[in-house]
């Protein structure tokens, strides 16, 4: 990774934990909550590739899950954005008509990864709960994402 990437992979770390800060909805069966960081993580495997996504979505997460009190959450939160990162940006790699279904198979990692942690500490009805939340989170972070993708691809002047 050269100093440019390093730079820009930064810089989306952070992104994707302002991002995270900025807009949470508390979800109170599972002491989550709902955010729009999740655009930020499919924005940067979209447009940096999956390893890019991994890392945005894996550190930037974790990091706001750690300053907004959400600590029990972090580690499971670490390799859940990261999959839903690098998978993004993996799919989407392949092609540009794989887009959707990059950011879509990354929202449906993170919605599976957190209902199956909910299971793990709360049990399967707070759970199962969260899941509208998580798929609304997802769902308006993939329409976020793929709306922006080709503008700041532009506007970055990147090639895909």
């Amino acid at each position: 990774m050269n100093s440019k990437r390093m730079i820009q992979t930064a810089l989306l770390v952070a992104l994707v934990a302002v991002a995270t800060m900025v807009v949470n909805i508390p979800l109170p069966g599972v002491k989550g909550y709902v955010n729009v960081g999740d655009a930020i993580v499919f924005l940067a495997g979209l447009m940096f590739g999956p390893v890019v996504g991994a890392i945005s979505g894996a550190f930037g997460s974790a990091l706001a899950d750690l300053l907004l009190g959400y600590a029990h959450w972090a580690p499971w939160t670490f390799f859940i954005k990261g999959a839903e990162g690098f998978f993004a940006g993996w799919l989407a790699w392949k092609g540009r008509k794989a887009e959707a279904g990059g950011v879509l198979l990354g929202a449906l990692v993170m919605v599976m990864g957190y209902f199956l942690v909910g299971i793990l500490y709360y049990g399967w009805a707070p759970a199962l709960t969260s899941v509208p939340g998580d798929l609304l989170q997802g769902g308006v972070s993939m329409l976020l994402a793929l709306v922006l993708v080709n503008p700041l691809r532009k506007y970055l002047k990147l090639k895909k």
